[in-house]
């Protein structure tokens, strides 16, 4: 019997760091049900080479996509039609938590936003990941973790000096603010289902890329802030 047991959780993430939380959620025993788009699916399905057929009649998918998706159940709904967003309304009734990770205002147009959903489902945890939060200049921003990489700080100090052979602020090799954010989202998921075991009400989770990269330079922002001058590694 595994901890997570008796959740269940509506998947409307893609890419990574949405399929990287609810991952690690199914590992510990929760239902994850990842809502995809008919006849395409989440994007990183065709991001290979490698490929892998996973069963006998399944079309290939990429290894990327297989490292984020292990223990869901998959379903292909619209939710831009009216028939199927019907249909995934009555999963969430049923359900614990839903996580997506659309640019703000986009799920609003469908009648998939929080305030919606908590009349449909006052239990929920509704989880919003996004490249800089839901309100806001860049709100409208779509999030890539190379970007946040460089404008949350982390590639000026990666990487060799400016004036050495191949020098310059660098990316960091895997795409570390995305797997940052899944697990920022994971525990942020646990302590809503923990405190809606007191209230019996669920709430909503605003978590942006940017929020967790820059929360993850702590040694360099801290010494930054503590004493009011640039300690980040110099470049010459």
């Amino acid at each position: 019997m595994l901890p997570l047991n008796d959740i269940k959780i509506i998947d409307l993430t893609r890419v990574m760091a949405g399929p990287w939380c609810t991952q690690m959620l199914a590992d510990y025993g929760a239902e994850v049900i990842k809502i995809e788009r008919p006849n395409m699916g989440d994007d990183s399905r065709a991001w290979g080479p490698p490929f892998v057929s996973v069963g006998a009649n399944d079309a290939p998918v990429s290894a990327y996509f297989l490292s984020a998706n292990r223990g869901k159940k998959s379903v292909a709904f619209d939710f831009t039609a009216t028939e199927h967003r019907d249909q995934i309304l009555a999963l969430i009734a049923g359900s614990d938590v839903l996580i997506e990770n659309f640019i703000p205002g986009t799920l609003k147009k469908y009648g998939l936003d929080y305030e919606t959903i908590r009349e449909v489902n006052p239990r929920i945890i509704y989880c919003s990941i996004s490249g800089y939060g839901q309100t806001g200049p860049y709100a409208q921003r779509p999030g890539y973790d190379a970007v946040i990489q460089g404008v949350g700080g982390m590639m000026s100090v990666t990487g060799e000096k400016d004036a050495a052979p191949g020098g310059g602020p660098q990316k960091v090799g895997l795409p570390v603010v995305d797997l940052m954010t899944g697990q920022f989202a994971a525990i942020g998921i646990l302590i809503a289902l923990w405190e809606r075991q007191a209230s019996g009400l669920g709430q909503r989770i605003d978590l942006s890329l940017l929020d967790v990269q820059v929360s993850a330079l702590a040694p360099l922002a801290a010494s930054f802030f503590c004493d009011r001058r640039n300690t980040t590694k110099k470049r010459q």
